[in-house]
């Protein structure tokens, strides 16, 4: 997720809400609304109030967000810091019984969704939960009666007083296997990450913070939105991201500082170049998954920074980058975490990265390793999951997921997740290394890196491409793209290049690997290859394909290639 922050601070985040109370500078923009941090403050009470009186006494203080990022959204979760109560962020993405299955899951007594998306719950079972709509007049005047409530009047939930280590948020992981895991925000953990991230950025109280990542996702709460909660900033909404207006919403809104994650970044270099691309007031973006070509790119183009950084979603490992972190590099491990590098079939740590003169991983098969933290971890549990819990804690470590390599200086560099290591010829490959290399190739918008099967042992190399505007596939000028790249290791080469319009994505703009790893190279777009050794693209055929399919039979690996 990109975030810094390391452990808990005796601040709640209901008393970075009652800060604000009095403060009559603008607070919250989304289009046509401007609210005054006051006026926030007041509409968070107002919320507050209603929700003490919906819960249910007894039953866990939890509520659904099914919305876009409109003023409501930020409005609820200062609502529920200031109730004791807990947000299950919802992702509209999410259909029928998954649907239902995040909300009950969550145990939400009480569901706040706009008009927008009441479709979705056409038809689903959902006992005991109660429903807002926050554009009707039935909302409307639910809330009136509670109108004029202060934020140190509202007394929480009874029995449940607000303190430090009150859950805030159970968010959902954004993993594309398996039902998402919602895990747990205390309050204190959410204000040490926003202090953490002011002070590291030097954020300050007349900044604009630009939200436009969707805040049911921990990224745009934790990385963007407590931050400015923290420092009394202003905040600005997009519903959903755009590529097409991120400039003139950074213009219009005089935004600072923003956050992304997954492919947002690509899809503003993708857009066409304008003379006044330097004209705004944005500072920095600070993320994850851009990468050191685009963020690099992207400075160049817009004159504002990019910080890549990485705090696992739950907060059990984080990454701090100082100026002397190498290109390429995340950063050392933030203050206070005891990070390592391991074997996961073992927990033997991994040895040091070794680098060619041109800067290529020499030793990737015994340097990349998985992320771990050896000592206290922030980790602060699943709801209602024990299993993934254990496995997460599994030995007494937090078990990130990412895969990871270190240099003699103890900097650490990304190189993936570990479902997407890649086993070719008995040698162990990165994804994200191969992706930072093919990022380089001019035509090319986007990347993703994944493993198809190998006919008859371990894994070949796949690659689909996403090309910038009026730019075509050449086989030639990509295999002598390949040939050039010093650090391109003799295994790395993709085998089979499909050229897509786009690339799918979760709904927090990561690649779906999963759903191209299912499709192979048995896909609607088109796709190259490499037959044997040669280094040549050529076309993949039906024939082609036909024979591909044969010989996964042969060698008993076809069930391989369906999973």
């Amino acid at each position: 997720m990109g975030v810094t922050g390391n452990g808990t601070s005796g601040t709640t985040v209901a008393e970075l809400v009652q800060r604000r109370w009095g403060d009559h500078r603008v607070g919250l923009r989304h289009e046509d609304l401007v609210l005054s941090h006051h006026q926030v403050a007041s509409g968070a009470a107002a919320r507050a109030a209603l929700l003490t009186d919906l819960l249910p006494r007894g039953a866990e203080p939890h509520l659904g967000i099914l919305l876009d990022n409109t003023a409501e959204f930020p409005l609820w979760l200062s609502a529920a810091a200031l109730a004791g109560a807990a947000v299950a962020g919802i992702n509209p993405t999410r259909r029928g019984a998954e649907l239902a299955r995040d909300i009950l899951h969550t145990e939400c007594r009480v569901l706040v969704t706009e008009r927008a998306h009441l479709p979705l719950l056409d038809g689903l079972e959902l006992p005991g939960v109660r429903v807002l709509v926050t554009d009707s007049d039935a909302y409307a005047g639910l809330l009136a009666p509670y109108e004029g409530a202060r934020p140190d009047d509202i007394a929480a939930l009874p029995g449940r007083p607000v303190r430090p280590g009150s859950r805030l948020l159970l968010y959902f992981t954004s993993g594309s296997t398996g039902a998402p895991k919602a895990a747990i925000c205390t309050q204190g953990r959410l204000a040490a990450a926003g202090g953490a991230l002011v002070g590291h950025f030097g954020l300050r109280s007349d900044g604009v913070h630009y939200i436009c990542m969707p805040l049911f996702h921990g990224n745009a709460v934790i990385a963007d939105w407590a931050p400015a909660l923290f420092a009394g900033a202003s905040v600005a909404l997009r519903r959903r991201f755009s590529a097409s207006c991120f400039l003139s919403d950074i213009r219009a809104y005089g935004a600072t500082y923003f956050t992304y994650v997954g492919r947002a970044v690509q899809y503003l270099l993708a857009t066409p170049e304008r003379d006044d691309d330097r004209d705004h007031t944005l500072r920095l973006g600070f993320g994850t998954e851009a990468g050191a070509v685009d963020a690099e790119r992207f400075e160049a183009r817009f004159g504002a920074r990019l910080v890549e950084g990485y705090g696992s979603s739950e907060g059990g490992a984080a990454i701090q980058r100082t100026p002397d972190t190498p290109r390429g590099a995340i950063g050392r491990a933030a203050p206070g975490g005891d990070l390592a590098v391991v074997d996961p079939s073992s927990g033997a740590e991994c040895e040091t990265a070794r680098f060619s003169g041109e800067g290529r991983l020499l030793n990737g098969d015994r340097a990349i390793g998985e992320l771990v933290n050896r000592g206290p971890s922030p980790f602060e549990g699943y709801w209602r999951n024990a299993p993934a819990e254990a496995e997460r804690l599994r030995g007494g470590w937090y078990w990130s997921g990412d895969l990871f390599y270190r240099d003699a200086e103890g900097f650490l560099y990304f190189a993936g997740r570990t479902d997407d290591r890649l086993r070719v010829d008995s040698e162990n490959l990165a994804a994200a290394l191969i992706e930072n290399i093919l990022a380089r190739w001019d035509a090319a918008a986007g990347v993703a890196v994944y493993a198809v099967p190998d006919p008859v042992a371990g894994d070949q190399v796949m690659c689909a491409l996403t090309l910038r505007a009026g730019a075509a596939f050449d086989p030639s000028a990509f295999a002598a793209f390949l040939d050039a790249q010093p650090d391109l290791g003799t295994k790395m080469p993709p085998r089979f290049v499909r050229v897509a319009p786009c690339l799918p994505l979760t709904a927090t703009n990561k690649i779906h690997r999963v759903a191209l790893r299912r499709e192979g190279f048995r896909c609607d777009d088109p796709v190259w290859w490499r037959p044997g050794t040669e280094r040549r693209y050529r076309v993949l055929t039906a024939q082609d394909e036909a024979a591909l399919l044969r010989a996964y039979e042969t060698h008993d690996r076809a069930a391989l290639f369906d999973r």
